[in-house]
């Protein structure tokens, strides 16, 4: 008689988006998993709270109808064990722990609310699942919603990592309080001021280390490659890794920074939901290749969960 097959749900709760993984485990130890669904929700938790240290009302309750769907996904495809973590919101606010609490009353799923430095451990473990690093010492840069994690890596070893609670929603509540507008160079400029002031241990990794190329793995790299496309693509028309021309990333940049918000909605390739966020994390990009001197970009469609996968299936 076979055993029924393991599948594994894998769900990555950040702070803009949570993330769902379901695959099948391989019956022969060494063989890759066999993948059944990929899917992401826009729940936006930090919005309205997380510079205040909360979750607000309305995404506290988004979080908790995502997951209900998640669940139900779950079900469906007959998950028999499930990992998930949280990220920046839930690790800072004060009512992360009875969010983290009702998940489990509600749904039976426990949560693993990580540390910064494990995030970048974990991003670098996905990012390697997708993009050849090497043997040259990459920047692999996460920008989420709540925390942006910088790791100095090549494909066999972290060099240096460390997570900034500067994601691209306390960015947009402290630079961008009028999201109607176009952003003034007045805000660009407090923006890159404000990294000068506080990405000191990411200037002295970078002078020390020299990394040749940058890879970014969040949904804001994801954006921009799609606007390189010119279309929206769905989670499952991701490729594993982009290549992302700088003249591209130059070019996206500046039609971002001339545009009010309705102007940005309508830009091909732009995610609602990132219309603002966007501008103020290719503001960080531009300062990282400012300081840096890269030139080459790539994006990662991996991250978090799957290395949380790659983790599991070492072990």
């Amino acid at each position: 008689m076979h055993a029924s097959p393991r599948r594994l749900a894998l769900i990555d709760m950040g702070t803009n988006t949570f993330h769902l993984l379901i695959v099948e485990l391989p019956a022969v130890p060494g063989q890759p998993p066999r993948e059944l669904l990929r899917t992401k929700a826009g729940v936006r938790l930090g919005e309205g709270g997380i510079s205040r240290g909360e979750i607000a009302p309305e995404p506290y309750a988004r979080a908790l109808h995502t997951l209900a769907g998640f669940k139900e996904e779950m079900e469906l495809h007959g998950v028999t064990q499930v990992r998930a973590t949280a990220t920046s919101a839930m690790r800072v606010a004060r009512n992360g722990p009875a969010l983290v609490r009702e998940i489990v009353g509600q749904f039976g799923i426990e949560v693993e609310v990580i540390a910064g430095r494990r995030e970048a451990e974990l991003i670098w473990k996905g990012v390697r699942q997708a993009v050849p690093l090497g043997p040259e010492r990459q920047l692999i840069v996460d920008i989420g919603g709540g925390s942006v994690e910088f790791i100095v890596a090549n494909d066999h070893e972290i060099f240096w990592k460390q997570s900034f609670e500067l994601g691209a929603q306390r960015l947009l509540d402290q630079f961008f309080p009028d999201p109607s507008g176009v952003f003034p160079a007045v805000a660009v400029a407090a923006e890159q001021a404000y990294f000068d002031t506080v990405l000191g241990p990411l200037v002295a990794a970078i002078t020390e280390l020299k990394p040749v190329g940058l890879v970014g793995a969040s949904g804001s790299f994801d954006s921009l490659a799609d606007m390189q496309l010119g279309r929206l693509r769905t989670e499952k028309e991701l490729p594993p890794r982009t290549e992302l021309a700088l003249s591209s990333f130059q070019h996206s940049y500046a039609q971002l920074l001339s545009r009010d918000h309705a102007q940005r909605l309508a830009l091909p390739g732009i995610l609602p939901m990132r219309a603002d966020m966007l501008v103020v994390a290719a503001v960080l990009i531009d300062w990282v290749l400012g300081i840096s001197g890269i030139t080459q970009i790539q994006t990662s469609a991996f991250a978090l969960k799957e290395g949380l996968l790659a983790e599991m299936l070492e072990g």
